[in-house]
């Protein structure tokens, strides 16, 4: 998989695009193949897989982590799966974020951890073994949408309002992961993240297909705090465009912004660039919570940047305050046909 995507990627097609639609056509195939016709393992637990059409972000660690709230407060036990992205250990791993780098076990597992047991395993089946080993009764797939390894009770696939799924074209001529067709079979509802109209086209594609359909914005928790400051962004994410619209929302000025590519690790020079540009200018330094965490508090300088970077806190608001519960609910209903179809036990639902 690409793991930086073009620019090209996200406006109207182009000769770049159709120059490398051969190689998308060869991708397409055989990630439309895998998703089709791979031999995929059940796992005796409900797993509802958040996932996305294209590479990059839409979304969906806060709506992992707005999924787990409402699961928790229903008494179940979620967990989390995640590959581990980003970090360097490639063996099951059960992640504490009190002993866990960023660099060990990835990012976004590192701030999932936060809110439930998270494992991260590059193997899927054995790291939702794992998970309910250590107690969870409902995992939660953070991406693996097109793994193919492990059968999905329920798929919720995000999309951004504002970026949709880019040129739709497949990997590498675009930033479609499958072919459209197969992964809308194999999707169980769509959620629309943001205002704009560039998701409006899956959203009645899904609509046609009798898929769910939901709608959800990211919200920011501590806005007063960053309202009329002067701000430094930098952030290493996959839409840095998207964290700009959101400090401008709660009024923060930006005086200045570096962006760095998706899961960046700065290196001490950039981190350097940083201090000296925030403290030359005047500026408060605002990132992310992905940025933030990825910052070695046992380096010196990472801690310094650390201690004087805000980061926006935000959260996935559904439209519906009940469709999590719904959405919850739903797994557990086809968790537990399925489970009564392999000749076990059901769930309770």
């Amino acid at each position: 998989m690409v793991s930086e995507a073009p620019p090209f990627w996200w406006t109207r097609a182009d000769w770049r695009a159709f120059a490398l639609s051969p190689a998308a056509l060869a991708y397409g195939a055989i990630s439309g193949a895998r998703m089709e016709r791979a031999k995929r393992r059940a796992v005796p637990a409900p797993v509802l897989c958040i996932g996305n059409f294209t590479v990059g972000g839409a979304g969906k660690t806060p709506t992992s982590i707005a999924i787990a709230r409402a699961a928790k407060a229903m008494g179940l036990t979620p967990g989390f799966l995640s590959r581990g992205y980003g970090g360097m250990l490639d063996v099951t791993t059960l992640v504490d974020p009190a002993h866990h780098r960023a660099r060990d076990v990835g990012d976004e597992p590192l701030l999932l951890a936060r809110e439930a047991m998270t494992v991260i395993c590059r193997r899927r089946v054995q790291g939702a073994l794992r998970l309910i080993e250590a107690g969870a009764d409902l995992i939660i797939m953070d991406d693996g949408f097109q793994s193919a390894r492990l059968v999905i009770d329920y798929a919720l696939i995000v999309v951004d309002g504002r970026r949709g799924i880019g040129n739709r074209f497949v990997v590498p001529a675009g930033p479609v992961r499958a072919p459209l067709a197969v992964q809308m079979r194999h999707a169980s509802a769509l959620l629309k993240v943001g205002d704009g109209e560039a998701a409006d086209p899956e959203v009645r594609r899904a609509a046609r297909a009798g898929k769910g359909v939901f709608r959800a914005a990211v919200t920011a928790l501590n806005g007063a705090e960053l309202a009329g400051q002067r701000v430094l962004a930098w952030a290493g994410i996959a839409d840095p465009a998207k964290f700009h619209r959101s400090l401008s929302a709660v009024g923060a000025e930006i005086a200045a912004s570096v962006n760095f590519p998706d899961h960046h690790y700065l290196s001490g020079d950039e981190m350097a660039d940083l201090l000296a540009t925030a403290e030359r200018e005047g500026l408060m330094l605002v990132t992310t919570a992905k940025d933030h965490v990825r910052l070695e508090r046992t380096d010196p300088q990472a801690a310094a940047l650390a201690a004087q970077s805000r980061v926006l806190e935000i959260e996935m608001g559904f439209d519906d305050p009940l469709a999590p519960v719904t959405i919850i609910r739903e797994t557990l209903a086809r968790a537990k046909a399925r489970r009564l179809a392999e000749g076990g036990v059901g769930w309770r639902g």
